[in-house]
Formats: structure tokens, sequence, C-alpha cells
């Protein structure tokens, strides 16, 4: 019977301590390989906290699933900040370019409604009006009517609907 366990690690820098050592301590698995696939997995979301999930047969034998940290986790990375804005939509705490989140929309993708990088970073754009950030020293409000009338397409579309 397979056994599974889910477990929050920071992204690229996991190791055999807690929490994953003492969860797979009692398990038939080799803990050092599963700290060096999990690590190897994780590496994009260098020390953002990254859902992970185990699951382990009982031979030993494991999978590795690596989920997506949430997108304000995603921002505040790229970003550098700590802790968004008590009054988002006068206070700024940080900007990002169109770039930035064109790469937390690729990221953050696979989790998103979204059917292509131009709605998901208009995504995360509505995630940067929450926490006070600008984009390209706009408003996120301002940004995603930009977004809307085509100004970033060249950034925002796939190669393959471009």
């Amino acid at each position: 019977m397979a056994e599974t366990i889910e477990v929050l690690v920071p992204g690229g820098q996991a190791d055999p301590g807690p929490p994953l050592g003492p969860e797979l301590g009692p398990t038939a698995v080799n803990v050092q390989e599963v700290v060096n696939q999990i690590n190897d997995q994780t590496e994009a979301f260098d020390g953002t906290e990254v859902p992970v999930t185990i699951t382990i047969e009982d031979d030993g034998s494991f999978e590795i699933e690596v989920g997506v940290p949430p997108t304000a986790a995603l921002i505040k990375d790229e970003a550098g900040f700590d802790t968004g804005s008590g009054e988002p939509q006068k206070d700024f705490v940080a900007d990002l370019s169109i770039d930035q989140v064109k790469k937390i929309a690729e990221q953050k993708h696979p989790d998103l409604l979204a059917y292509d990088t131009k709605n998901a970073a208009k995504e995360i754009v509505g995630t940067c009006a929450s926490l006070g950030v600008t984009i390209e020293g706009d408003d996120a409000r301002e940004f995603k009517e930009k977004v809307d009338a085509g100004e970033y397409d060249d950034v925002l579309l796939d190669e393959a609907a471009a």
C-alpha cells in the first residue's frame, strides 16, 4: 500500500532534516535520494516555499510531485519584498518589469485557469494589484488595460499564437 507525504520545502534547498527527515525516516526510501530529486525539481523556485507530494511504495520506490508556490509568494520573491502594502491603491511596495510578470506567469501557468501566457499574466497582475505592486511603473489596473489593448502582445503572446 502506497504512503503519501505532503510537505512544504524551500525550492532547491531541501535537506534531510525536518520536515522531510522525520517523515521519510520510517519508510523504505533512501532519504538523500529523495532530497536530491526534490532539489533538482524545485531549483527554479530558489528559496520559495514549494508544496511537494511524495508517494512511497512498499518496495522503497517513490514518485515526487512538485506543486507551484502561491502567486503572491512568487511575486514577493521576484520583486524582493516581504510584505504587501496595507493600502495597495496608494502605497506601492515594488515594481515588476513585463519580463518578470511573464516569468511568474509561466511558472504559475499549470495551476491557473488561463489558457495562454497573456491571460496567465493578467491573473498575476491581479495579485500584484492586491499586494501594491506596480508593473513597468504603472498601477496594476492601468497595466492590465494596456495588456487588454495589446500593447504587450510582442512579449506575452505564446510563440505558437504569435
